[in-house]
């Protein structure tokens, strides 16, 4: 069974992953009719023993709609009009997407504003009040 690496420590087997081809849509003459051309591949994060938690939880998050209700994740790629470059299209995009998800997000640290921004603040708050009182009627007294 191949292995395929996604990071130094992570890396998933091939048995992990289900492909299926279909017609892909599209122009591209009669052949095009004749042969199941697009890949659809779909890989179990749930199921997955290859991938920690955290990456699994990452994953379903980057995943969006492309994960169903059970898990699965689906990738269809119909680029190519050969079999072969579509597989590996997909299998690249699921490559891609569990890199991204073993990636984690940087906490933030809230800041506070600087002393002379407060100050630069309120000073054009108080020019600009001063602009708006300044309109009006004028009075003649």
């Amino acid at each position: 069974m191949p292995v395929i690496p996604i990071t130094r420590s992570i890396a998933i087997n091939e048995d992990e992953i289900d492909y299926s081809t279909t017609r892909s849509g599209g122009a591209g003459g009669q052949h095009v009719n004749t042969t199941d051309s697009a890949v659809i591949l779909r890989f179990d994060v749930g199921l997955s023993p290859s991938l920690p938690l955290a990456v699994k939880n990452r994953l379903a998050v980057l995943a969006g709609s492309r994960l169903t209700a059970d898990g699965v994740l689906i990738l269809r790629a119909e680029g190519s009009r050969s079999q072969h470059d579509n597989k590996r299209e997909a299998l690249d995009r699921l490559v891609d997407l569990i890199a991204q998800a073993t990636l984690v997000p940087k906490r933030r640290k809230p800041t506070k504003p600087t002393k002379g921004s407060q100050v630069r603040r309120v000073d054009a708050k108080k020019q600009r009040s001063g602009v708006k009182q300044g309109r009006g009627r004028v009075r003649m007294d």
